[in-house]
């Protein structure tokens, strides 16, 4: 009977050269149809997707694949030069067809061509599903913005229609109308499609969803929601279970000590017996060899009780699920309420931020929205005509897109401890475990961290540092963030007394900010 797998995973074992472990010995498979792949930043999820995609080898095991792969990743690197025709790969075909129909006969062209004449049809359709019906072909990349370049690189997955796509991330800096149109795409999807993805919209068009976990790839039937009401059950389940594993354990250990007490009140009585030669030494010696032969066969019985009963309570624990994700405690930087902190200028338009007050900025790709930041924490002029902004206070964090701007040979101790001088190693390395930046990995150098951690220890320098930072200006925070640690990060931010700046195409998240203004660009 023929597997309804498109992909399968045997023992499949990575580490990276400086013999980090990521994966080891992963078992488990990926049926056709639409599949959101979900864990905890640091899982392993994108070395996995690489792994398929061929573009890793495995340390062990082997990775089988069903037909082509064709995998977008997380990071996409555009060369500013190629042009969307390159993008899209179909700039051969298309030269071929300009050179046929001027009047070229030289067979390579035909050769190139391979009678896909309808491949200017279909690519310029794969841009109208993305939302870029009137996009040139010649256009070059480094006119388009990053969003669009990220639509234009999935317009070209669709051109190809390989029988397995890889997307990790693919809304990540995408407006709310691109972000749509991957949506749309999605919906549509005819082949298997494996997605990366913090964004919940995404996620609940999948037909699965599988999660990264504890070393053990787990599969369920249905979106995001649906699973994440399976594993609330579960662990509801599991905690009930362990409670029930504990008070099992405290009944054995106290009848364990009250046998313990009833052997020692016989021994004793059986002393005084003695001692007061109430029976045949002879006898006596008898019953004692008899007792002691008793005792130690209830002690046994009584020892193996509690040893089950710890087991029991082992096995339920290990079904529960520890919190995994970053602990934030930002601290007070006591910000007068009339304080003025920063001004800007959108659009004729003034906007003054003081004291604890919140601003969310908005627009779509290419609006200008985090050039309007770096002009404003960097304090360079404005072009003209453009949003501009000044800062009136020095103790500013500000938290770019990418998490550029750190030394990629010092660790991440080094790196914090430049922030806040003061504090010890072991207090610098305590505050880390906090974001999920423990032993070698607050130690190793930053190069050879993931995205998701260098992420961390970007956040980490704006949290940690001393004295505190009056206003954080935040671009895309939620990025390269998992679902519980993005809920970590607003609960943290709604408790944190100084300002904010926040830029987001995160909706779900701005609207549990509550930011008390809002700038739209574009």
């Amino acid at each position: 009977m023929p597997s309804n797998n498109a992909i399968t995973l045997q023992d499949l074992c990575f580490s990276w050269p400086d013999g980090q472990h990521v994966l080891a010995g992963l078992n488990g498979a990926f049926s056709a149809g639409r599949t959101g792949l979900v864990g905890a930043n640091g899982s392993g999820k994108s070395t996995l997707l690489r792994l398929i995609a061929g573009q890793l080898r495995p340390s062990g095991g082997r990775v089988g694949v069903d037909g082509e792969v064709a995998y977008l990743a997380q990071d996409l690197t555009l060369d500013v030069n190629a042009s969307v025709a390159d993008l899209l790969g179909v700039a051969d075909k298309l030269a071929a067809i300009a050179a046929i129909e001027a009047g070229e006969s030289d067979p390579v062209f035909f050769d190139v061509l391979a009678d896909d004449w309808g491949v200017a049809a279909r690519a310029q359709q794969a841009l109208a599903q993305v939302g870029l019906p009137e996009l040139a072909m010649d256009r070059r990349l480094g006119e388009l913005s990053g969003g669009e370049g990220m639509l234009v690189a999935l317009a070209g997955l669709i051109t190809g229609q390989a029988p397995i796509t890889l997307l990790d991330e693919p809304t990540n800096n995408l407006d709310q109308r691109a972000r749509q149109a991957v949506y749309q795409v999605v919906r549509g999807w005819k082949r298997t499609l494996i997605v990366v993805s913090h964004d919940i919209d995404l996620l609940e068009l999948m037909d699965n969803t599988a999660e990264l976990y504890n070393q053990r790839l787990t599969v369920f039937g249905g979106p995001y929601s649906a699973w994440q009401q399976a594993v609330s059950a579960q662990q509801q389940t599991a905690v009930q279970a362990v409670q029930t594993a504990r008070a099992a354990l405290r009944v054995e250990k106290r009848q364990r000590q009250a046998t313990e007490q009833a052997l020692a009140h016989t021994a004793k009585k059986a002393k005084k017996d003695e001692a007061n030669k109430r029976a045949p030494l002879i006898a006596m010696h008898s019953w004692a060899q008899d007792a002691q032969v008793s005792a130690g066969k209830l002690r046994g019985r009584m020892d193996d009780r509690v040893e089950t009963a710890r087991q029991a309570l082992a096995e339920a624990e290990a079904q529960t699920r520890p919190d995994e994700h970053i602990l934030i405690d930002l601290p007070d930087p006591k910000v007068p309420a009339k304080r003025r902190l920063a001004e800007l200028h959108v659009a004729g338009q003034v906007t003054i931020l003081q004291g604890p007050q919140r601003l969310a900025i908005t627009g779509p790709n290419g609006a200008g929205k985090t050039t309007l930041l770096e002009q404003l924490v960097h304090d360079t002029a404005p072009l003209a005509g453009q949003p501009w902004g000044k800062l009136f206070t020095r103790r500013f964090g500000y938290l770019p897109q990418r998490a550029d701007g750190l030394d990629p040979s010092s660790s991440a101790v080094d790196q914090v401890g430049r922030v806040a001088p003061h504090a010890t190693q072991a207090e610098l390395r305590g505050q880390l475990a906090k974001m999920y930046l423990r032993g070698d990995a607050a130690l190793r150098p930053i190069k050879s961290l993931s995205g998701g951690e260098r992420f961390r220890v970007v956040l980490a320098t704006l949290i940690l540092a001393t004295p505190p930072a009056e206003l954080l200006i935040l671009d895309e925070p939620t990025n390269n963030l998992d679902l519980p640690s993005v809920t970590q990060l607003i609960d943290a931010l709604n408790t944190y007394r100084g300002a904010l700046i926040i830029v987001s195409h995160d909706e779900h998240f701005l609207e549990q900010l509550a930011p008390i203004s809002r700038i739209e660009l574009g």
